[in-house]
């Protein structure tokens, strides 16, 4: 028994042996397979960066398994086809089978697909294998970019145009939001050119549009309320508002991305729309254009094209950006075209800032372009300065010839400018703009025009007599009459009394009633005139003198309405208040007159025609109505106290019976073959228009004499 157990107890201990080194192996078999095992847990953060008819694929591989792998001879294998064919290939269409990109090293964590089509979609997976032993991710997606050529350009043309556009709204509903402000703003300034410079800046940084301030100023120059000398401090002063543009979009632009909140800004500022009042809509236009201007900056950075270092456009820019004056001289000008086509220093801007953004061009060059784009925003005062007189025109030109020597001195100095620049961001922390971040780029170029523009302002402002003389030897006087548009005899004040002071209103309304009668030359010309160069100037001209007589009435109101203000005689009220209708009556006949040169513009581009007789008879009535201004201008050159209405009266009741002459010959001849009713209805509004302005000029008279009633 006790052998029998013994016996037992070592067969036991035998198989237990067995089973155990039997384990031992089995475990270390499976230990060794799991170390090669392909999982899904190897391959991670799979990833494809999508570029331009190409894509960079990454991945990461679990660094665990990484060492045993590579020495078992594993590889990266990257398969991809067309979505398209993806799809076609899975439901039997197409056999084609994917392309595949094998014995990648298994070290390698990206790789860049090229050759492929611009604009596709595709799919693509990344493996590990080793013979028949692999494993393979699911389906990634991409889509390539379009190659840089058409459809990509007139992307590009319309993210700049989303961007001027909403730049054009905001800016707008920015001026109508502050209305007559910015005009009281600046008609309030003094000779101080200083006053100027800060009247510039505050209305550029409102409005956001250095165009606006500088249009607006040409006007007033044109009108007479500012002189050329305020109207330099102005100027300067939009040139440093300007500037707040690009830090406006340095810091919302790039640093922020404002286009991803721009629909909740819309959403704030659509429904002021919807508000009665005028100024709700206005700051409704403000939000929504400053919504859609970053929109179209964000458009504008997603069309421009990331390029590598040794694409043909980077290396024309480094191949020719060598830091001399000839080198310089290039990218301003390309800059000053850019600024002229677009017609907004602050979409060049934009557009500058952008292609900084991309690394298509470095710090220095867009830095010149700046420059350029300070001298190609001066052609907007210039071509606001065409239809205005001598006196608009200077002030353009004083514009110009300041940005102008600004840029020059600057091109000079530019290499000490900018190492100023790199030195000032290095010290206040701001990175360098020649070796860091593309943002610190554009910080740098928003400081590099702030501080340019600034400089030149100190330099220049004590030089603004020097270069209106040099704006007023330029720019020569034609010598024409009409090229006085201000109030010659109101001065800036007012008299001791307003009984001294109503004296210069008279003289203004005296110069009033001639222009009118100008007028009225102006369009007995126009209705025999049959030479097309000179009826679009006669056109011009009448569109030109409505404007004066809006800005003459308009004027002396505000002036004899501050007369009226302090203590006056009964005498002089009844003068003041006869003033007041005059002006207005003469500011109605021009706006007839400029109605009848419509009419006869359409006349002519309808080409209808009148008979000679019809035409005599209009011919007749213009003549009748300058007798009848040869008697009110004489009226009123004359003591108030003297004039005697009759003789105005008289020429009046000729006025009315050779309007009812006309009107009989115009009923009787109604239908027939050269008197049509569409001939008929523009022959009718033109002799009544007449018989209105002789209305208007008995109402002059009758405002002289003191009879309003």
């Amino acid at each position: 028994m006790k052998k029998f157990t013994l016996l037992l107890l070592l067969v036991s201990l035998f198989n237990f042996g067995f089973s155990n080194q039997d384990s031992i192996q089995g475990t270390a078999t499976t230990v060794q397979v799991e170390t090669v095992k392909l999982t899904n847990n190897i391959l991670h953060n799979i990833f494809a960066k999508e570029k331009e008819a190409a894509a960079d694929i990454s991945w990461l591989i679990d660094y665990s398994a990484m060492p045993q792998l590579q020495a078992e001879g594993y590889t990266i294998t990257i398969k991809y086809n067309t979505d398209i064919g993806a799809k076609r290939n899975k439901k039997g269409f197409d056999n084609s089978d994917w392309t595949e990109l094998n014995n990648i090293p298994l070290a390698t964590t990206h790789y860049k697909l090229e050759g492929l089509t611009g604009g596709a979609k595709y799919v693509y997976k990344v493996g590990i294998e080793k013979g028949d032993d692999h494993i393979f991710s699911s389906k990634q997606k991409f889509k390539t970019e379009r190659e840089w050529g058409l459809f990509r350009i007139l992307v590009l043309i319309g993210a700049l145009g989303l961007f001027i556009y909403g730049m054009k709204v905001m800016s707008e509903g920015l001026q109508q939001a502050a209305g007559s402000r910015l005009r009281k703003m600046l008609g309030a300034i003094t000779s101080n050119r200083f006053k100027g410079v800060l009247t510039g800046f505050g209305i550029t940084s409102i409005v956001q549009s250095s165009s606006v301030t500088t249009v607006m100023t040409v006007s007033f120059v044109n009108a007479g309320l500012l002189t050329l000398m305020q109207s330099a401090g102005v100027m300067m002063g939009a040139n440093i508002g300007t500037t707040i543009t690009a830090w406006l979009i340095n810091w919302f632009g790039f640093k922020v991305s404002m286009a991803s909140y721009a629909y909740i800004i819309i959403a704030i500022g659509a429904p002021l729309l919807f508000f009665g009042k005028s100024k709700f809509k206005a700051w409704a236009s403000t939000i929504i254009g400053f919504a859609l201007l970053f929109m179209g900056l964000g458009a504008l950075k997603g069309a421009v094209p990331g390029l590598d270092a040794d694409s043909a456009i980077v290396q024309f820019f480094t191949a020719y950006n060598n830091g001399g004056i000839l080198s310089n001289l290039m990218f301003v000008g390309l800059g000053t075209i850019a600024t002229v086509v677009i017609q907004s220093s602050s979409a060049a801007m934009a557009l500058t800032m952008t292609l900084v953004a991309a690394g298509v061009i470095p710090f220095e060059v867009a830095a010149a372009m700046i420059l350029g784009e300070n001298i190609g925003t001066t052609i907007t005062a210039e071509l606001a300065s065409l239809i205005g007189n001598v006196h608009a025109k200077r002030s353009a030109r004083i514009h110009s010839i300041f940005n102008v020597i600004g840029v020059t001195w600057a091109i000079l100095f530019l290499p000490f400018l900018l190492q100023g620049i790199q030195y000032l961001m290095n010290y206040t922390g701001g990175g360098d703009p020649f070796l860091d971040t593309k943002e610190a780029a554009n910080t740098g170029l928003a400081l590099f025009h702030t501080i340019f523009n600034l400089m030149n302002v100190l330099l220049l402002i004590g030089f603004v007599p020097l270069l209106v003389k040099l704006a007023e030897r330029t720019v020569k006087s034609k010598g024409e009459e009409d090229e006085e548009f201000h109030l010659e005899f109101i001065s800036t004040g007012i008299m001791a009394t307003p009984d001294l002071s109503i004296s210069e209103a008279k003289k203004e309304i005296e110069k009033f009633g001639k222009i009118t009668q100008k007028m009225n030359g102006f369009i007995s010309s126009l209705l025999v005139e049959k030479e097309g160069k000179q009826i679009n100037k006669l056109l011009k001209k009448s569109k030109k003198y409505e404007e004066i007589t809006d800005r003459i009435e308009l004027e002396v109101a505000d002036y004899l309405a501050k007369v009226s203000q302090g203590e006056m005689s009964s005498e002089t009220a009844v003068r003041i208040r006869g003033m007041l209708s005059m002006i207005g009556d003469l500011e109605r006949i021009g706006d007839i007159y400029y109605q009848i040169s419509k009419t006869i513009e359409s006349k002519n581009e309808k080409k209808i025609w009148f008979t000679p007789q019809f035409r005599e008879l209009l011919v007749e009535m213009a003549d009748k109505i300058d007798e009848a201004f040869i008697i009110m201008n004489e009226n009123l050159s004359a003591d108030y106290n003297s004039v005697t209405i009759e003789s105005a009266l008289e020429k009046e009741k000729e006025i009315n019976t050779l309007r009812d002459k006309i009107r009989k010959k115009h009923l009787k001849e109604i239908g027939s073959v050269d008197y049509d009713t569409v001939t008929a209805t523009i022959y009718s509004n033109i002799f009544h228009s007449f018989e209105k302005v002789g209305d208007h000029i008995i109402n002059v008279t009758e405002g002289l004499v003191g009879n309003m009633d």
